[in-house]
């Protein structure tokens, strides 16, 4: 079973908050795969990620690119991990159907959207009736802080 955490985006967008998390995935030694809902949402979070100055280095790679074997962050609109990632953040409303593929599962999701939010709560409901553990955190003026779970 993964241990999805669902990130209540009130304060940035998924380009602003993604490089902190993906920072620490690095740090923890793991790969991720970040899964987007438009290739334009691939290409504008790769010069996101390039330009991040917290942390500084964010090495990536997108199917542009190429080579995901040799790229600890993978961004893609597909459901797949071919960079052998067992962290994958999930942003844009996406979804998978691999969730016990992977270690942890980041559900980023836009709280100013009502339609995101309906979409967020119908992904909790799936993942616990699925069994897996759940934490729900939300962004504040302070950071993330967890609010369930």
């Amino acid at each position: 079973m993964a241990e999805i955490g669902f990130y209540h985006l009130t304060r940035t967008g998924p380009d602003q908050a993604l490089p902190v998390l993906l920072g620490r995935t690095l740090a923890a030694g793991q790969r991720a795969v970040v899964r987007c809902g438009s290739e334009e949402r691939v290409a504008a979070l790769d010069t996101a990620l390039w330009l991040a100055t917290e942390p500084d280095w964010l090495p990536h790679g997108t199917a542009a690119s190429g080579n995901p074997d040799l790229q600890p962050i993978w961004l893609t609109t597909a459901d797949e991990a071919p960079n052998g990632a067992k962290f994958l953040f999930l942003i844009d409303n996406t979804e998978t159907a691999h969730l016990d593929a992977f270690t942890r599962v980041f559900d980023l999701f836009d709280g100013q959207d009502d339609n995101a939010l309906a979409a967020a709560r119908l992904r909790w409901r799936k993942a616990r009736e699925a069994g897996h553990t759940l934490a729900y955190w939300q962004q504040t003026a302070r950071g993330w802080e967890r609010k369930a779970g």
